[in-house]
Formats: structure tokens, sequence, C-alpha cells
């Protein structure tokens, strides 16, 4: 038997006691209302935060079991004795999910800080994602770095800043940022240099990255460019489209991921709009080289969300207000046309929406509203749209009829 196989058998005896839970277990923990067992011993002689926790002695503290995580060794008599008679330690600084991923370290020496597979997680809102860079993975990421720095596991520290610094090439470039700050706050060098360079080299202008990152942050990343520009010109332009943070791919055989990317980047962009976010658009925009007009973002803002959003939208000046999607021509007009609904009629308006624009079919914007108006005066109601609102519809019509009526004569 090698020395390796000898490690694995005793890595895997030690976390089966772990899984076995009751066994042996001299302390009980409470996260989130669940309890774990495990084994005062171990936990000693692997960790000297806890080591320091269970030998504190009782003779001070009359109060009973006390939460470790806000436990301080400068503070003496802070903590239980813990006798056999098994006190239950409420934990309330890290979820389940991390506490146990800690203590399998912990008994093991290693772990996996992946989410489980195709799970369904908070903030990833993909079907079937692996989890492998989402959002979710490098929150949880985060927060295991987070408890092995104050539960001082130096080892799991490192394990997971090395984890965090291969998911980051392929993260979005939001998650990049989140990370960034914390590389710097906790001064993990390595860490920060990969995500400064990803930053630097993701083209987003520093009056962007301002609104995310503190003035002195954004200044090294300027100094980044600068040395960057001047030896490596030719590994990548400023330009958001020329830079695709997600794809380092042989464009022959990766067509099909890259499809996969780009839905992947449509959905992310909806469920930003879907929750107001339209700077994390505008980020996606510059820094992944979004196209608003092809992933319809205007069309989808006008059928799903508010005027505030949609109008926010349009001031990006990064989307063609008279895009005409699909096989049928539409443009966004068309949809708040047939929304029956003036506020959106009238924020695209505002931002040149062209009433005259026709689809395929050779429909107007205009022309929709006067059937619209007819059906409702000849039948009482408009069939599929039982609940319209005769004011709105009088109104979306006269806002159009006045904007096309400019329009004519504009031409003459």
């Amino acid at each position: 038997m090698s020395i390796e196989d000898s490690f694995k058998s005793l890595s895997l005896d030690y976390l089966n006691l772990l899984i076995n839970g009751q066994a042996f277990s001299d302390v009980t923990f409470s996260v989130e209302g669940r309890h774990v067992h495990a084994h005062r011993c171990i936990l000693a002689a692997r960790s000297l935060f806890f080591r320091k926790f269970f030998c504190e002695s009782a003779s001070d503290s009359p109060t009973g079991p006390a939460d470790p995580t806000t436990y301080s060794s400068s503070s003496p008599g802070a903590v239980n004795n813990y006798s056999s008679s098994q006190t239950v330690i409420p934990v309330n600084s890290v979820s389940f999910e991390v506490f146990l991923l800690m203590l399998q370290f912990l008994y093991s020496g290693q772990v996996s800080i992946v989410p489980q597979k195709h799970e369904p997680r908070p903030n990833c809102g993909e079907r079937s994602c692996w989890h492998t860079h989402c959002t979710s993975a490098v929150d949880l990421a985060l927060d295991v770095l987070a408890a092995a720095t104050s539960f001082g596991i130096e080892q799991l520290a490192l394990l997971t800043q090395r984890h965090l610094a291969s998911m980051v090439e392929k993260a979005s470039i939001e998650d990049v940022m989140k990370v960034l700050l914390v590389s710097r706050k906790q001064d993990m060098q390595q860490l920060w240099i990969t995500c400064s360079h990803l930053v630097a080299k993701s083209g987003l202008p520093p009056e962007i990255l301002a609104k995310h990152l503190p003035f002195d942050v954004v200044a090294k990343i300027e100094e980044i460019r600068l040395k960057s520009s001047f030896n490596t010109q030719h590994q990548f332009s400023f330009a958001p489209q020329h830079h695709h943070h997600h794809l380092h791919l042989h464009h022959h055989d990766q067509i099909s991921v890259a499809a996969d990317l780009e839905d992947q980047k449509i959905r992310r962009m909806r469920r930003a709009l879907d929750s107001s976010d339209v700077e994390l658009v505008k980020l996606m925009v510059m820094g992944e080289g979004l196209n608003l007009d092809e992933s319809l973002a205007l069309h989808y803002g006008v059928e799903n969300c508010s005027r505030e959003v949609v109008k926010a939208l349009l001031e990006l000046g990064a989307a063609n207000v008279n895009y005409q999607a699909g096989p049928s021509g539409k443009t966004p007009l068309h949809i708040a046309a047939e929304m029956v609904c003036p506020d959106m009629v009238a924020v695209l308006l505002d931002h040149h929406a062209d009433p005259t624009v026709r689809t395929v079919d050779g429909i107007t914007p205009l022309d929709v509203l006067r059937t619209l108006t007819s059906d409702f005066l000849f039948k009482g109601a408009v069939p599929g749209l039982s609940h319209i609102e005769p004011n709105k519809l009088r109104l979306s019509l006269e806002l159009v009829q006045s904007a096309a009526l400019v329009l004519s004569r504009d031409e003459e």
C-alpha cells in the first residue's frame, strides 16, 4: 500500500466519523435549525480556534452556551467549558452548507467547493446549470472563504482562493469584481492579480468601474491597463465588441458552445431586466459585448418590464429603438401598440421610435392601433383583449397619430 493510499484511507475513515454523526460524538452544533454532531478532539486538533474555544474555563461564564462565531480568544471565559452533557452550541454566522463543507475539510483534509450539479440554487436561474462558475458557485466559494478566515482554517482559505482563481477565468464580469473586492480587503495577493487583470481586460471604462469599485481600485486597474497596453498591445483591445469574457475557444469546433453561452447571456440579461437592474445590463454590454438588438432586449423590456426599465435601457444608447424582430419584423413600438400601453408608447416615441415602420405584412404601429380602435368601436370588445381600457386605447392612438403627423410634416 503506497503512502498516498494510506493517507486516502485515513482521510476517508475520519470523514466516515463525521458522516455517521452521533457515533462517538461529544459536541453538537445547531446551524440554521439543524443539528450537526462532531468530535471535540478532532476539531481541536485541526483548528486553533476550536482548541481555544473548547479549552476556555467555565468558571467566569454563568451564561450557558455561546455562539463560537462570536467568540474571540481575547475574551477568556466568554464560552462555557462543555462537559459530556452534550450542550448544543448555536452557530449563526455561517450557513448549514458552508459549515458542513468546513467540517468536511477539518475531518478529511480535502473538500470540493462546488455546488451539486443541476440542483436549483439561489442566484442561479439557469435550468440544468453545472454550477461551475455561475454567480451561485462564486457566492458559495466566497462564503467558504469567509468562514475559513473567521475560523482560522488557513489551509482551507488557501484551497478556496485557488479554486476562486480558476473560477473567475470563466465567471461573469460582475462576479469577477465581487471576488476582486474580497481579495483586496483580505490582502490575497494572487487572487487580486488574477481578478484585476481580468477586469483590466474587460474593456469597461473607468466611469462604469467607479460605480462598482472604490476609486483607488479603479486607479490600480487603469495603471495595469497602461502597463499592459505598452507591452502587450496585441493581446486585447478595450473595445467591448472585441473582448468576450467567456470565450477562449477555437471558432470552428466550438460554435455550439458559443451559442450556448450566448443563450446564457440573454437569460442573464432578462433576469437583470426582471429585477430592474439596468446597470448590470450596461455592464454586460460594455464588458461582455452583449448586443441589445440581437438579444431583443427592448422587445423583452416593453413586453415584461416597467416603463422606467425601458426608459433606462433606451438611455444606454446601445439599442436601436426601431429594431425589427424575428420573422414578422415587429419593432418595440408594434409591441407597445398591441399591448395598448400609452406609457410604453410615449417613452418609445420620446426616443424617436418610428410609428410608420412596416412589419413583413406591411403593418405599422399606427395600423395596429387603428384596427384595435375600430374593433373596439364596432364590437364593443377586442378578441383576446377583452380588458382593454378605452382611455388607454384613445391615448395610445393619439400619441402615435400625432407622432406620425410630425414625421409626415418633416418629410414634406
